[in-house]
């Protein structure tokens, strides 16, 4: 690594991280090859940018938590393993998944296996099947049980 490199690198990655959010194992990531390897280098960048407030991995969690629950209908469960994969605290974990409104996360789970229901019409092993879709969604086994026995077949 040449010494423009790592300036060039943390102006790239500032750029990246104020445009939208990255955790910092992520940018860790990015910055490790950016950096042909170097570990060092790479380490003290990421807190170059925690510093910076350009990374911040609460935020990231939140951010990630509103998303995945409010537009792709993801479950706690699934949220949390998600997180936990990139390194995120579990006090930054909890955090995130307080601020997913429990009423909303019922609702989107309601339409999503409302919608499964009716693609899977007459099927003699519908109620098992609703339950692994609802639990691969992420959702606990009492919630989804609990919605599935509000829906209609």
């Amino acid at each position: 690594m040449d010494s423009q490199d790592y300036p060039r690198c943390l102006s790239r990655l500032q750029k990246l991280c104020s445009k939208a959010e990255y955790c910092s194992s992520d940018v860790y990531r990015k910055a490790l090859k950016a950096l042909e390897g170097d570990a060092e280098a790479a380490s003290r960048m990421v807190a170059s940018l925690v510093e910076d407030r350009y990374v911040d991995d609460a935020r990231y969690a939140e951010a990630f938590a509103r998303e995945k629950a409010g537009l792709q209908g993801w479950g706690p469960v699934k949220i949390r393993f998600q997180l936990r994969a990139k390194g995120i605290s579990e006090e930054a974990i909890g955090a995130a998944l307080g601020e997913v409104e429990p009423e909303k996360a019922a609702q989107k789970l309601e339409r999503l296996l409302a919608a499964k229901a009716r693609t899977l019409e007459g099927d003699p092993r519908f109620r098992l099947k609703m339950l692994k879709f609802g639990l691969s969604r992420g959702y606990e086994y009492d919630t989804v049980e609990e919605v599935l026995n509000r829906i209609k077949h």
